[in-house]
């Protein structure tokens, strides 16, 4: 199984998600410098609320450290724990420490982890710390002190009544008091980035669809041309002048060159079978035209001499029509041909519904015949019965036992119309580029001149000539207009 790689990812899927990462990266360091600077303004607004709070406290204490009042110094240090409230409530100490000038323990908020008269330096590593920080000299002096490798953080307030160092106050702060804020400036940051997600999502969204559908299109363009030239009418011509739409355009102007080049390539194809064709007629035209020449003027002395009855007359003159047909067959091979023959009558069409009706009688066909030609028409009767009869050979050829084939012909608006259906074996849409070419058929028998005959014919008499082919039906409609007089 093949894996996607993220690079294979089409533009309608990378543009969204890579402004989402770049969203997701802006609200990640937005939130980081905002959560450092809450971390500062937190702890400044500790440090002035404990140092606040350690003057106070030290001041209260000076009575009671005079009188040697411990049950009043520790009534002191408890309320500070009530005085907090609102958005400093729960910067409360966790450790209240008093210590008598030799660093002895005075009383604190905790007896069994300090008790009294003891050194709390001997007890624990950040009280070793404190008293390395203190000064003999820093009797007046409010100090912040910052354990090293420490979870908490101190404020040691001097306890000085009368100009004398009588203890210092030291309030323990875990630096946990940070995250409530922290997380809370968190959580605020993910809604806002969560809500900004679903507005930037659907945008991208779209403006990912309308910037790379272009480029879908070109791509698909692209892979198919190894198998055909797409239509150039296909590729998006886009307004803008941006790379993308000078890109869209070089790409209609370079399929254009390409079905420009493959019909010239195609044209000098005909050419080298009709130069084929013509060499191919030259040779035959006088071997079948003399056997044909003597057939005709024995025909004509049979008419002049033989028993005149009507039947005779009538089969007599059918065969004059098919041999002639025949040699103007021989002469329509030759494209520079200008086969001349009377004007086209209503019988000259129903002869040829005469010739055909017996081969569709042989596959039991439903032949429909509709001819509403009705006066004499300027158009050569030879090469008209050419078209006719080419057209419906191929049509019954084409059917199974018991098919349909249907023939209709009408004057519409000084115009001849020929239209020649079947419901036989339809024409795959990779034969119709070559299907009036010489010499290309897609039955076991005939030799693929017909068709070209035909389209060589209506094309000398400026018609147009239309196929539709798909399962069930396969018809053709042959367009003539009127000659101009002369």
């Amino acid at each position: 199984m093949k894996l996607l790689r993220p690079s294979n990812l089409s533009l309608r899927y990378k543009i969204p998600l890579r402004v989402i990462a770049l969203a997701l990266i802006t609200a990640f360091f937005v939130t980081a410098s905002m959560v450092f600077r809450e971390y500062d303004e937190t702890r400044r607004d500790l440090v002035a609320h404990s140092a606040g709070l350690g003057r106070v406290l030290a001041d209260t204490l000076t009575a009671p450290m005079i009188h040697d009042d411990l049950w009043r110094a520790y009534e002191v240090i408890r309320s500070q724990q009530r005085r907090g409230g609102g958005e400093f409530e729960t910067l409360a100490a966790e450790i209240v420490v008093v210590l008598d000038p030799g660093f002895r323990t005075f009383v604190s908020t905790q007896p069994t982890r300090f008790p009294l008269g003891i050194n709390p330096a001997q007890l624990e590593g950040d009280f070793t710390q404190i008293q390395q920080a203190l000064g003999a000299d820093d009797i007046g002096i409010q100090r912040l002190i910052e354990p090293q490798q420490s979870g908490s953080i101190y404020m040691v307030t001097p306890i000085v009544g009368d100009g004398v160092l009588l203890g210092r106050l030291v309030l323990g702060y875990s630096r946990h008091v940070f995250i409530p804020r922290l997380n809370s400036l968190v959580t605020r940051s993910v809604l806002v980035t969560l809500a900004v997600l679903l507005v930037l999502l659907p945008f991208s969204a779209w403006w990912a669809r309308k910037l790379a559908d272009p480029l879908v299109v070109l791509a698909q363009a692209m892979d198919k041309m190894a198998v055909e030239l797409p239509d150039p009418e296909r590729i998006p011509a886009l307004p803008t002048g941006d790379e993308i739409g000078r890109l869209a355009q070089a790409f209609r102007g370079m399929l254009n060159d390409l079905r420009e080049k493959k019909q010239i390539e195609q044209q000098m194809l005909v050419s080298e079978r009709l130069a084929a064709v013509g060499r191919l007629s030259a040779g035959i035209a006088h071997e079948i035209n003399n056997p044909l020449g003597g057939m005709l003027n024995a025909l004509s002395t049979f008419r002049r001499h033989g028993a005149q009855d009507p039947q005779t007359e009538k089969t007599a003159s059918l065969l004059e029509r098919g041999l002639t047909q025949i040699r103007d067959t021989v002469a329509a091979l030759l494209v520079e041909a200008k086969v001349e023959s009377h004007p086209l009558t209503p019988t000259d069409i129903e002869d040829i519904h005469i010739l055909v009706t017996a081969a569709a009688e042989k596959k039991s066909a439903k032949f429909t015949w509709c001819n509403q030609v009705s006066e004499v028409l300027p158009f050569s009767s030879t090469q008209v019965r050419q078209v006719l009869l080419n057209l419906l050979q191929n049509a019954i050829q084409a059917i199974d036992e018991g098919g349909y084939v249907e023939c209709k012909t009408s004057v519409e608006d000084g115009r001849l119309i020929i239209v020649v259906e079947n419901d036989g074996s339809y024409i795959p849409p990779e034969r119709l580029p070559f299907l009036f070419e010489p010499f290309t058929t897609g039955r076991a028998e005939g030799n693929g001149l017909g068709l070209w005959v035909t389209y060589q014919i209506v094309k000398q008499l400026g018609g147009g000539l239309d196929v539709d082919s798909h399962p069930g039906l396969t018809r053709f409609v042959i367009d003539l207009p009127f000659p101009e007089p002369a």
